[in-house]
């Protein structure tokens, strides 16, 4: 009598990996790991059956579907790319799913397949939609001429940040290896308006409707020491930075940072944007306050000259640092 011999369960989830990703043959592989072709077969046949029924199961669960599809991408992108064993344990998504979904990926184009490494990287496509969302929050050329102004006579880094529907949006950043930017602070950044400069003053030019509907989504959560997580300190904050008509952040957002902001205009009055800048607490003096806020009003009132008329500074206007 012959004995038969026994596979476990993580040896067959490998065996049909390997014939899936690498796209080759039952009979090529089979003698490659020692499985009898027909046992080999049956694994990934079962394997198949169980994407079948859990299609059946998953329809009209759209949502779900988007929801683990999207979170796949999102460990993909995280990882700098990543096998199917590697998603599905990171996700706790049986297998069978993991791999029909980063195949309906795949042939989407939003994620490569890397055969011969068995891994999946990000697809072409993401860069399209990474180009396009860039031009949706465009950013006109002079407006970046006066962040950039504004960085080299702040001697800080500089930002701009947007209203885009309901959130408030970093645009645009413009940093350097002397004065660098905050480190979340990246283009497309929508986080935390409680607890930045730009934020306020954008938050400030909501209604206070529009402020609840806003904090009802991303709440006031505490980032820092000295971070106002409650409503009505800050709306007596922004009271304040209307008043004032500048939004100061001494270390609400990150530990040792202060931030500075000032509202874009519109034709209408209305704030539209903020420019605004960062550096470390240590370095600013009641003296350099005053002088990041002569160029803060500077480049303010740039910028909303060009949001009401279209017109820019002049090629040889300048602004003057801060010393």
């Amino acid at each position: 009598m012959t004995n038969r011999r026994k596979f476990s369960a993580k040896f067959r989830v490998e065996a049909v990996e390997l014939v899936i990703s690498s796209g080759r043959p039952i009979a090529q592989v089979a003698p490659e790991i020692g499985v009898d072709e027909g046992t080999l077969g049956n694994w990934v046949r079962v394997w198949k059956e169980g994407i079948e029924e859990e299609r059946g199961t998953m329809r009209g669960s759209g949502v779900v579907t988007v929801e683990k599809t999207l979170a796949i991408l999102e460990i993909v992108a995280e990882r700098g790319g990543a096998s199917a064993k590697d998603v599905s344990q990171a996700l706790g998504y049986p297998l069978p799913t993991v791999y029909r979904l980063l195949q309906a990926l795949v042939q989407g184009d939003y994620l490569v397949h890397l055969k011969g490494e068995r891994r999946f990287e990000l697809g072409y496509k993401l860069d399209r939609l990474g180009v396009s969302l860039h031009r949706q929050i465009g950013v006109p050329a002079p407006v970046r001429a006066e962040i950039v102004r504004l960085h080299e006579a702040a001697q800080t880094a500089g930002y701009f940040a947007v209203y885009r529907g309901a959130d408030v949006v970093v645009a645009y950043v413009v940093d350097s290896p002397a004065h660098p930017r905050l480190v979340p602070l990246n283009f497309g950044f929508h986080e935390a308006a409680h607890a930045t400069a730009f934020g306020k003053i954008l938050l400030a030019g909501m209604s206070t409707e529009q402020v609840g509907q806003y904090l009802e989504v991303h709440g006031t959560p505490r980032l820092t020491s000295t971070t106002i997580t409650s409503r009505d300190e800050l709306d007596a904050e922004l009271s304040a930075v209307v008043n004032r008509g500048i939004a100061w952040e001494r270390e609400e957002f990150v530990p040792g940072m202060t931030c500075a902001a000032i509202g874009v205009r519109n034709s209408a009055g209305m704030i539209v944007g903020s420019v605004a800048i960062s550096a470390p607490t240590g370095q600013i003096s009641g003296t350099r306050e005053r002088e990041l806020e002569r160029v803060l009003r500077d480049a303010s009132n740039q910028v909303s000259k060009y949001y009401r008329s279209g017109q820019v500074r002049r090629p040889s206007a300048g602004t003057g640092g801060v010393r």
